[in-house]
Formats: C-alpha cells, structure tokens, sequence
C-alpha cells in the first residue's frame, strides 16, 4: 500500500512539472518505475497506459485555460503518433540506448540556449506570431513520438524545447499545445506494446495511482502556465532542460564520471539556473507592463493578424459602369 501511495504522489508531482513546464512527465515516473524493479518495456508501457488519462485531463484543462494553439497540435500529433507506435514495437523487442547520449547532447545544447535566450533577453517577439509549419512539425513530431515510447519519455524533452527554440509561439502555447498532443502519442504508444507485449509486465494497480495523482494536478498546472510571465517560464524550461539532459548524459556510457563529480555538476547546473531565474524575475519586475503573459498574447495576436492580412490576396474595386 505504501508502494502505491508513494506511486500516487510521483504521479501527481511529475504531472505538476510536466504540465507547468511542458516536459518530464514520463522521465520521472519511468525512473521511479525502473528503480523498483520493473523492465523498461513494461515501465514504458504503464506509463503511457496511464498518461492517457492524465494528458487527457490535462489538454481539457490547457483548452480551457486558452494554452492551446490547434494548428500545432494536428501538425505534430498524427506524426507523433506514428513514431511512438514505431518506437513502442522497437522497444519491446531491442534496446535503443545507444542514440540516448546524442540525443542528450542536443538537447542539452537546446537547454542552454533557451536558457540564455530567455534570461537575457525575454522572449523575442521578432518571430511571435509567425505559423509553425508543417515540414518542420511532421518530422518533429516524428522523431519525439519515436524518443517518447523507447525513453518511457521524451515528448516534451524534444519537442517543447524545438519549438520554444523558434521563437514562433509564446511558452505557455508551446506548453499547453505539447501536453494536448501528447493524449494521440500515449494512445498510439499504448497500442505498440499492448500489440507486442500483451499485458505482460504491466501492474494496473500502478497506472490507477500514476493516473490518480496526474488527474489532480493537470487543473493546478494549466492555471499556473496561463499566469506566469513567459520570461520566467521559459528560464524555469532551459534549467529543466539542462539538469534532465545533464543527468542523461552523465549516465551514459560516453561519460564516465565518478559520483563526486557528478553531484558537483549538479550542484552548479542548479547554481546557474537559480542565478538565471532570479535575474529574469528581476528583468520582469522592472517592465511588468509588457512582460506579463496577457501582454506578449496581444502582441502575437496582432502579429499573427498582420501576418494573415498580408497573405489574404487583393480585391481591385469594382469598376463603375458608365
């Protein structure tokens, strides 16, 4: 009972990250799972049976919050979904941990610059507001379904930080459009090892309490992302992105570092990163009035209007007939 309760309440933290900074949903709760015995296909597998339900509360809730920009959403679901059926059938049948430490490296690099970008310089508004397209949200997609099944998590790692990197959406969209598409990719992944595993492996009793503690919490997220300034958001992202990739690649057999070592690194990552957010908490403060998250909302809807007025093709006037 303690083992489910404490499940319940990893569950319930990581569904609060996840859904306040659009990643480490699946990273966390897989992690607990795999250090309490279970295969990294059957953990995969729980934690996806179980974020169909917490991404399906959570993108109702981001809807609901106005977090979501649709186009995103279908332009990277369906191929998001083909990748994490891919990856889940992969999964279930050989071990892809030798891509694990390049990805971690550009994932980290993406980390850093976002880090920096939106400590230093808030959030651009040169690209606000300019369509995300389809050739570079397909295979996007593509490859963070294929991560997000074989990694028991990676969604939100690939994609939020890809597409915050653009500077064409605001962070709280990114997050709230990352979360809701995210339901498509737990389905599919779901399928992938309920076709190549069965139920073997998979303890229901576990994805009830990862579900029950994500239910609660996917509301409380949602709400915080619609109010916190995108500044902050976006520095709180870059630390999350680092630390986890940091971590990642630290642990894997291209690094070899002992333990002293690495908890340094630990230690100063989470140095830098607390300096970065009180710096940028500093920087809103001072122009609250056009840093706030209502305020950069106006400024992409002007941007994304003007964008469509100069596409929308010219009607000459009507000649008068004499």
């Amino acid at each position: 009972m303690r083992t489910i309760v404490l499940i319940g309440f990893v569950g319930l933290a990581a569904q609060l990250v996840d859904g306040s900074l659009g990643m480490a949903y699946g990273v966390t709760t897989t992690t607990l799972l795999l250090a309490i015995g279970s295969n990294p296909a059957a953990a995969s597998a729980t934690v996806h049976l179980a974020e169909i339900g917490t991404t399906l509360v959570s993108g109702v809730s981001h809807w609901r919050f106005g977090n979501v920009d649709w186009k995103v959403v279908r332009r990277i679901a369906i191929p998001g979904a083909i990748g994490a059926f891919l990856g889940a059938t992969v999964l279930s049948n050989l071990s892809t941990e030798a891509a694990a430490p390049l990805m971690a490296i550009i994932l980290l690099l993406l980390g850093l610059y976002i880090l920096a970008r939106f400590t230093f310089l808030g959030i651009s508004r040169e690209n606000l507001g300019k369509p995300l397209r389809k050739r570079f949200l397909s295979p996007l997609g593509l490859v963070a379904g294929f991560v997000d099944a074989t990694g028991g998590g990676g969604w939100g790692p690939v994609g939020t930080p890809a597409i915050l990197a653009s500077g064409r959406l605001e962070p709280r969209k990114v997050i709230g459009s990352i979360d809701t598409s995210e339901f498509i990719i737990a389905v599919a992944a779901s399928l992938g090892f309920l076709v190549s595993l069965g139920s073997q492996g998979i303890n229901f009793a576990w994805v009830g309490a990862i579900l029950v503690g994500g239910i609660i919490a996917a509301p409380i997220a949602a709400w915080l992302v619609r109010h916190v300034p995108p500044r902050l958001l976006g520095a709180s992202v870059g630390g999350l992105i680092v630390l986890t990739n940091a971590r990642s690649l630290m642990r894997s057999d291209l690094v070899d570092l002992p333990s002293p070592a690495q908890t340094s690194i630990y230690i100063a990552i989470v140095v830098v990163w607390v300096a970065a957010f009180a710096y940028s908490l500093r920087e809103y403060l001072r122009d609250r009035e056009n840093e706030s998250s209502d305020a950069v909302s106006r400024v992409r809807e002007e941007q994304a209007r003007a964008e469509q007025d100069d596409t929308q093709p010219t009607v000459p006037a009507a000649t008068p007939t004499p």
